[in-house]
């Protein structure tokens, strides 16, 4: 569906497997990886339980550690889309992306080879080489992990700027949503 470009297809997907979960007795859910929030704003109106945003919970993240202008790593199917982008300028602050030879270079590693389970200390330099880039060419003061494997290979990463692990930003989120 994300190749295909059909975003209504997978909105009504996660609405159907979201109403599966409430069947199941579910008090909330979470769409767990950050390329489907492409279609949060369509799914969430018409989810039959409250969602907890990978995005916002984020943004939340960034706003209490005081960011402002962030990198934003991912898929290009994240990096290119506006979800970061506009729920973050909602709040006023900036998301910046890699240049085009480096967005190409982290989507090809990260479905290359990180969904596969392969972490390569090369690929972990690369990646680590398009976050100084980023740094040094739109002066992020922070890096946002957009795929739920990056804190896998980048994990105890000594960088100059923090780094958003979203995955767990996100568990944390929804915990608190839980027991709340």
């Amino acid at each position: 569906m994300l190749e295909a470009g059909d975003d209504a297809g997978l909105a009504d997907m996660l609405v159907r497997e979201i109403a599966v979960l409430e069947r199941a007795g579910a008090g909330l859910a979470i769409i767990a990886a950050n390329t489907p929030h492409r279609v949060f704003d369509r799914v969430q109106p018409r989810a039959a339980l409250p969602l907890v945003s990978i995005v916002e919970a984020t943004r939340e993240a960034a706003e209490a550690q005081g960011l402002r202008r962030l990198g934003l790593l991912g898929t290009r199917f994240t990096t290119q889309a506006r979800f970061y982008p506009d729920v973050f300028a909602a709040r006023g602050l900036e998301i910046a992306v890699p240049e085009k030879p480096d967005l190409e270079y982290v989507h090809e590693k990260y479905v290359g080879e990180l969904v596969e389970g392969r972490f390569l200390d090369s690929t972990r330099d690369g990646l680590i080489g398009v976050m100084q880039r980023m740094r040094d060419r739109a002066a992020i003061d922070g890096v946002i992990l957009g795929g739920t494997e990056l804190p896998l290979i980048l994990r105890d990463v000594p960088f100059d700027v923090p780094l958003l692990d979203t995955t767990r930003i996100h568990v944390d989120a929804a915990l608190r949503a839980a027991l709340a």
